[in-house]
C-alpha cells in the first residue's frame, strides 16, 4: 500500500505534526505501508527521496515556519498521485488541506487528515485585538468545514473527539494517538549533558520541552519555579526548545528575577541530543491547557523521567491513569508543592520512573502504527464499496 501524506510543516521545522509524519512514516513499514510526503522546502538540502520538497517563503513575524507555493504544492501533489498511490494523509489545514483533497477527489482517492491542532485556543493569542467570540467561531466553522470534506478524521484523543463533534462534524472521527519510538529515548548521557551545559551534578533540574509559544502556558511554570525556589534555592527550570514567545519568556524570567533559575538550551537533536537532555534532569514539567495530545510527556516518561503535569484537553488521555506522573490541581501553589515533594522523595522518582517505563509501552509507534494501517485498508475497502 502507498500513501500520500501532505503538510504545510515538515522537518527541519521542530513541532508535533513533523514528529508525527516522521514516526509514523518509519513504523509504518513493518506494516508493508509505504510513505511519501509533500512538504515546503525551508532552503536546506533534502537527499530524502520520499519527500517532494515545494518552493515556500518565510512567514512574516514566524521565522520558523515557511509559507508554501500554492501552485508548486497543487503541482507537487498532482505528481505524487501520478507516480502512484492509494490514499491521501493530510496533516495540516492550510494549503496542504486545499492541495491533498482536491487531487484525491480528481483522481477517486480516499482522503483522511490527523487534527492536530485546536485552533479555537490557539488564535487568541495571536489575534488578541479581535473579540475571542469571533475568533472561536471562526475556528469552529473553518474546522467543521474542512473535517466534513475528508472521508474520515483522525483525533488523538477523546477531547478532540468531543470537541469536534460539538463542531457538528459529521464525517467518521477514529481516535488515533500517535505513538513514540520508546526504544529512542534510552540516554545515557547525563553527566556529559550537564558538564556541557555547565549545570553542577548535584543540582535539581525540571525540564521543559517544546515549543516556546504563548499558548504553552509557560509563565504558569515561571510562577511555580518562583514558589518552588522557597524551597530549593538551587533549583533549575531548563527550557529546550524556541519559538515566537521567547523573547518575551526571557523578559519575564528577568522581570521576576529568575535568570539564575532558568536555563534555555534551544532545540535539541532528537537522535543525539535530546535523549540526554532527557537523562540529564530530575523532573519533567508541562503546563500547556490545549494541547491536542502531549508526545513530550510519553518521551519524558520513556526516558525514565518523572512527569509533573496539568491534566487539561488532550493530555487527560496520558495523564489519567496516573502512572508514571503527579497530576496537580491546576493552580502554581499545588504544582510547586508537587514538584518540591518528587525532588526531595528519590524513592518516589524512582518509583514513577518505572511506572512510566511500563506506561509508555502501551503507547509505542510499533502498537499505534499497526492500528493505523489496519485504519488505512478500512477507508480503502469502504470508499471502493461506495464507489461499486
Amino acid at each position: 500500500m502507498r500513501v500520500l501524506m501532505v503538510s504545510d510543516v515538515y522537518f527541519p521545522r521542530i513541532n508535533g505534526v513533523s514528529t508525527a509524519i516522521q514516526t509514523y512514516r518509519e513504523a509504518l513499514a513493518a506494516y508493508g505501508i509505504e510513505v511519501s510526503l509533500v512538504a515546503p522546502d525551508y532552503g536546506n538540502v533534502c537527499r530524502e527521496t520520499w519527500i517532494s520538497r515545494v518552493p515556500a517563503r518565510p512567514v512574516p513575524h514566524d521565522p520558523e515556519d515557511r509559507l508554501a507555493n500554492w501552485g508548486g504544492m497543487r503541482g507537487a501533489v498532482a505528481q505524487a498521485v501520478a507516480r502512484g498511490c492509494d490514499l491521501i494523509h493530510v496533516q495540516t489545514p492550510f494549503l496542504a488541506h486545499y492541495a491533498g483533497h482536491g487531487a484525491a477527489r480528481r483522481a477517486g482517492l480516499p482522503v483522511i487528515a490527523t487534527y492536530h491542532t485546536l485552533f479555537e485556543e490557539y488564535l487568541q493569542h495571536y489575534a488578541p485585538i479581535v473579540p475571542q467570540r469571533w475568533l472561536r467561531g471562526l475556528a469552529r466553522r473553518f474546522s467543521r468545514s474542512q473535517c466534513n470534506a475528508l472521508d474520515a478524521v483522525i483525533v488523538p484523543s477523546w477531547a478532540i473527539h468531543r470537541r469536534l463533534s460539538d463542531y457538528g462534524v459529521t464525517t467518521p472521527l477514529h481516535i488515533l494517538p500517535t505513538g513514540i519510538p520508546v526504544r529512542g529515548f534510552n540516554g545515557a548521557g547525563r553527566d556529559a549533558f550537564r558538564v556541557r551545559h555547565g549545570i553542577a551534578a548535584e543540582r535539581s533540574v525540571a525540564l521543559y520541552v517544546g515549543r516556546v509559544a504563548h499558548e504553552k502556558n509557560l509563565n504558569f511554570l515561571l510562577d511555580v519555579l518562583a514558589l518552588a525556589r522557597e524551597s530549593l534555592s538551587e533549583l533549575l527550570l531548563l527550557v529546550a526548545g524556541e519559538g515566537p514567545a521567547l523573547a518575551d519568556l526571557r523578559d519575564s524570567v528577568r522581570a521576576r528575577g529568575l535568570d539564575a533559575n532558568v536555563q534555555f538550551v534551544g532545540y535539541l537533536d532528537r537522535q543525539r541530543e535530546l535523549p540526554d537532555c532527557y537523562a540529564a534532569a530530575d523532573a519533567f514539567v508541562f503546563a500547556s491547557r490545549t494541547e491536542t495530545q502531549g508526545l513530550v510527556l510519553l518521551e519524558a516518561m520513556a526516558a525514565g523521567l518523572p512527569v509533573v503535569a496539568l491534566a487539561a484537553m488532550g493530555t487527560i488521555d496520558i495523564l489519567g491513569a496516573r502512572r508514571g506522573a503527579l497530576v496537580p490541581d491546576d493552580n502554581p501553589a499545588a504544582f510547586a508543592l508537587d514538584l518540591v515533594r518528587l525532588l526531595r522523595d528519590a524513592d518516589l522518582r524512582a518509583g514513577l520512573a518505572r511506572e512510566g517505563r511500563a506506561y509508555v509501552l502501551e503507547w509505542s509507534d510499533e502498537t499505534l502504527a499497526g492500528r493505523m494501517a489496519e485504519l488505512y485498508r478500512g477507508i480503502i475497502i469502504q470508499r471502493q464499496v461506495n464507489a461499486a
